[in-house]
């Protein structure tokens, strides 16, 4: 190939790379949501049931740790995508 065309497509990867990398972030808004619905019901919990309140916090607290996994699971990838890109080592030089 020639240099131009092995430049292009370099170029192609590192983009696509980008937008997957941004697509991967979006990633990140369903732990959001998800943990300020949690912690919402898990006030209205304790406001009506003060004495549950050591029990309500650890299950909320043991949700939202596994809701997050989902964010840092996008994040993970995004940096893969970014900073390690296997993608660029398959174009032949």
């Amino acid at each position: 190939m020639e240099s131009f065309e092995l430049a292009s497509l370099r170029a192609f990867v590192l983009g696509c790379s980008a937008i997957g990398a941004g697509i991967a972030m979006i990633a990140g808004v369903g732990p959001g949501i998800g943990q300020g619905y949690a912690a919402g019901k898990g006030c209205e919990a304790v406001g009506r049931q003060p004495e549950a309140r050591g029990t309500i916090m650890s299950t909320m607290l043991l949700g939202a740790a596994v809701a997050e996994t989902t964010g840092i699971y996008g994040l993970v990838i995004a940096i893969i995508l970014l900073f390690a890109n296997p993608l660029v080592d398959l174009i032949q030089k």
